[in-house]
């Protein structure tokens, strides 16, 4: 009886994101691989240099923080939790490359909420670019 009770329990929990989100990435691009349960997986690649802008969101405790990664020729952005597969190297990789801001990541990491935007926005509403390259 215990050992079915065990077993009941246990399909209970949900899959940790970790195991059906995963970010990778190469020279070229970053890629998606997203499988969750009970839902039809998908994928998708994305090139470095169609970044333009990349927010941070960090959430209270209870929630992942999330990645949003604005491209060229998409209006939405692609959402990657940093609790993903990969997702706390992946922030570290787009820090690296430049296309955050490494000052503005630390404050972000340290906040229990708010949105945080590379690069900043000027008055006139246009991107200021950082100045290291994404290489």
């Amino acid at each position: 009886m215990l050992r079915r009770l065990r077993s009941w329990w246990r399909r209970r929990e949900p899959e940790p994101l970790s195991s059906w989100f995963l970010v990778r990435w190469d020279a070229s691009a970053f890629h998606v691989d997203a499988r969750p349960p009970g839902r039809e997986a998908w994928g998708v690649s994305i090139q470095w240099e169609a970044i333009t802008r990349v927010c941070f969101e960090a959430e209270s405790y209870s929630l992942s923080d999330a990645i949003y990664v604005f491209t060229r020729g998409r209006a939405e952005s692609y959402a990657i939790p940093v609790d993903a597969g990969g997702g706390h190297e992946f922030w570290d990789e787009l820090v690296r490359r430049g296309l955050f801001d490494a000052e503005l990541a630390a404050r972000a990491m340290g906040a229990v909420d708010g949105v945080f935007c590379w690069p900043e926005l000027d008055a006139e509403g246009r991107g200021r670019r950082p100045t290291t390259r994404c290489s």
